[in-house]
């Protein structure tokens, strides 16, 4: 269905780990304050568990509104995808590339710059 991209797959997983972590200090939270912003959100986890997220760990994208809500940020600024946190749209390069914010990923999605799925998804084949 999909090409494997597993370079692409490793180098969001570090993103969305990295913008965790980013994101909690730039708003001065411990994270002993963000798991309780979590359980306020029905997020049942503990500081161990977010260190490890922080740290590279797989977060299970169930979780990501919720992490993004406790972290007054959006999911597509988790994903690497704009620079603003308060950003739904992915941010749009000055060239025709449509690159995530800080990914390096080849050029994908419609020849008229419209994405189906996602700027680094590429749009099914079509079946014959």
């Amino acid at each position: 269905m999909f090409e494997d991209r597993t370079d692409l797959a490793v180098d969001r997983h570090l993103v969305v780990s990295h913008r965790l972590r980013a994101r909690r200090l730039q708003l001065g939270l411990t994270q002993k304050q963000l798991v309780s912003r979590l359980a306020r959100r029905g997020i049942r986890t503990t500081n161990k568990t977010l260190s490890s997220f922080e740290h590279g760990a797989g977060v299970d994208v169930v979780r990501l509104p919720e992490l993004a809500a406790a972290l007054d940020c959006t999911v597509t600024y988790l994903l690497g995808l704009t620079e603003d946190p308060d950003r739904w749209e992915p941010d749009r390069s000055g060239n025709s590339d449509h690159r995530p914010a800080i990914l390096s990923t080849p050029k994908v999605g419609q020849p008229d710059g419209h994405w189906i799925l996602g700027p680094d998804i590429p749009a099914r084949p079509r079946r014959r």
